[in-house]
């Protein structure tokens, strides 16, 4: 009895562990670390930043500390523990005996006062694969920033939880560049943050002393479950490892206020409702589209906050049957135009009473203009959004090679 005790405990053990080995894992298990010594480190980081036994990033860098030291903090949306919410400002506070600056408040670049004295800034965040969460462009600005004062930027590579073989969405118009998509890509790229670092460094010219410390044993086609790991929520809407396959398939028709998309519900990103919808219509007309790794059933919801607060809501709830050849965005733009087929004048109304601020908004998220100018003009919208891009996509394809690390 004792030893099935102990292959059990083992068993666990070894089903707990993780298959692959963060940026982070790799950084201390090296002592690529030593390389810091002599030097004022920054870290931008926040509650994702930990390793493969859910230890701090900080924390780690604090128990090494000694030949290096720790001089400042830096923290994205949301702030360093997650806790703000969506688009609200974060204020600088202090984290411990260190000040953090929020590059989601007053700045959303370091300052010349911020990067005073600081000769390495290493960034480890989990992101979740789609160009308009900005923690991405959060290391862009710090990327373009240290490049300027020739600070050396490490960034400590994380698992795309998509994956890296979808590559789905428009590419980013010059004139649509924001803070919610600073880089051409398509809207899900199908890379990590570190090989959108390079791929950034690189084209964009912008010359950062940058070091990225790959992951052990990650391959493209993993999903999030799929290493091992634990899923931290990204943010507040992002609760689950699943939830950012969703974020890009109703996300961008979020932005719309057409229906509710499960935020004030249980099920962010997961569901698609409203009122005025009819659900075995919805259901069947978006079966019929005969999208790949993709299943529409009826769904009734009340939200407890957001749109159609405590009204019944009736559409959709989208289950992935094959995450390898799920098209998120291409899902999103078929719901609208279906939505707009069956429903065109709850769903023209409206657009027309969209305010300007939101519908800017919605085009810096899909990175242009086009997709809001077919889904206003267009009868049948849906496939001609779905195939804004396409030839532009297969060129990025073949761009990025380059910038690959696994």
């Amino acid at each position: 009895m004792r030893y099935l005790s102990i292959f059990i405990f083992f068993c666990a053990s070894l089903a707990a562990s993780p298959r692959i080995q963060l940026g982070v894992d790799v950084f201390f298990q090296e002592e690529r670390y030593l390389a810091l010594k002599g030097k004022k480190v920054a870290v931008l980081t926040n509650h994702t930043g930990v390793d493969g036994q859910q230890r701090s990033t900080l924390e780690a860098l604090q128990q090494v500390e000694g030949d290096f030291k720790i001089v400042a903090l830096f923290c994205p949306e949301h702030g360093m523990t997650g806790i703000s919410y969506a688009a609200e400002n974060v204020a600088h506070q202090k984290y411990g005996k260190l000040t953090c600056f929020s590059l989601h408040g007053t700045h959303r670049r370091p300052t010349e006062e911020m990067l005073k004295g600081i000769d390495v800034i290493i960034y480890d965040i989990q992101e979740i694969g789609c160009r308009s969460y900005t923690y991405a462009t959060t290391l862009y600005y710090v990327m373009e920033e240290a490049a300027k004062r020739n600070i050396e930027v490490i960034v400590l590579d994380r698992p795309n939880p998509l994956g890296g073989m979808i590559v789905d969405g428009p590419m980013l118009k010059e004139k649509s560049r924001s803070f919610l998509g600073y880089i051409n890509v398509p809207y899900c790229h199908g890379m990590t943050i570190g090989e959108l670092a390079r791929f950034f460094n690189e084209e964009y010219r912008v010359k950062c002393r940058l070091k990225v410390v790959p992951l052990k044993g990650w391959k493209r086609d993993m999903t999030y479950q799929e290493t091992g790991l634990a899923w931290i929520p990204t943010s507040a809407q992002i609760p689950e490892a699943d939830t950012p396959f969703f974020y890009p398939a109703t996300g961008l028709l979020g932005e719309l206020g057409l229906v509710n998309i499960g935020i004030g519900y249980t099920l962010p990103f997961k569901v698609v409702g409203a009122p005025w919808i009819e659900s075995k219509t919805l259901v069947k007309a978006l079966n019929d589209q005969n999208l790949r790794g993709v299943k529409f059933f009826p769904f009734h919801f009340k939200p407890y906050f957001g749109l159609y607060k405590n009204e019944e809501c009736h559409g959709v709830r989208i289950l992935i049957t094959d995450p390898k050849h799920f098209r998120p965005v291409s899902i999103a733009y078929i719901t609208m135009g279906v939505l707009k087929s069956l429903y065109p004048k709850e769903v023209l109304q409206r657009l027309h009473a969209l305010p300007e601020k939101r519908r800017d908004l919605f085009c810096k998220a899909n990175g242009n203009t086009i997709i809001w100018d077919l889904l206003l003009k267009e009868k049948y919208a849906g496939w001609k959004m779905v195939s804004v891009d396409q030839e532009e996509r297969k060129a990025f394809l073949e761009k990025r090679q380059k910038y690959l690390l696994y």
